[in-house]
């Protein structure tokens, strides 16, 4: 007789043996430096706003583990808290990927750029709304920006994850 909590290790097994965990974690590195650079083409485009808003964001970033004392203003350059911030965001997007990678490993491409681009809008709210419970300095930037560049992060984590994983030893 097979249990249900039979059911759902056997089923997690197959989901963890399938899953490249290289990929995954390439994946999330090229994401977060395609999510980046998308989301600083946006604010150039259509804001006028550079460097300060990237000052901005890395501060509110690196607060998280530094503390508000980082906060802007000023938003001006600190390598302690871009270096910070950018430990961050690589940590936190290779999570991200190894996350998304549990749930595509066994799609195909196609199917896998949606459910990233869905998986994008998801990440938006729970960083924008839920993480905001706990850092509530983040709520500063919720805007259209953000949103894209959340679903730009979550399609080109997905992609980059189908072409790295296919073509693995």
């Amino acid at each position: 007789m097979t249990h249900i909590g039979d059911f759902t290790i056997a089923a997690a097994e197959v989901i963890l043996l399938s899953l490249n965990r290289s990929a995954a974690i390439a994946a999330g590195i090229i994401a977060g430096i395609i999510a980046t650079a998308v989301q600083i083409a946006l604010w150039w485009g259509f804001l006028d706003a550079l460097p300060w808003i990237l000052y901005r964001d890395a501060r509110l970033t690196a607060a998280v583990v530094m503390g508000r004392e980082v906060l802007p203003p000023p938003a001006t350059f600190d390598w302690h808290v871009m270096t910070v911030a950018t430990c961050i965001h690589f940590v936190i997007s290779v999570t991200y990927s190894l996350i998304l990678a549990c749930f595509i490993s066994r799609l195909g491409m196609m199917p896998s750029v949606l459910a990233g681009g869905l998986y994008g809008l998801i990440l938006y709210g729970v960083n924008m709304y839920g993480v905001t419970l706990v850092f509530p300095w983040f709520s500063e930037v919720r805007d259209w920006i953000t949103i894209l560049t959340h679903v730009v992060f979550g399609i080109s984590m997905a992609a980059s994850y189908k072409l790295l994983a296919r073509h693995a030893p």
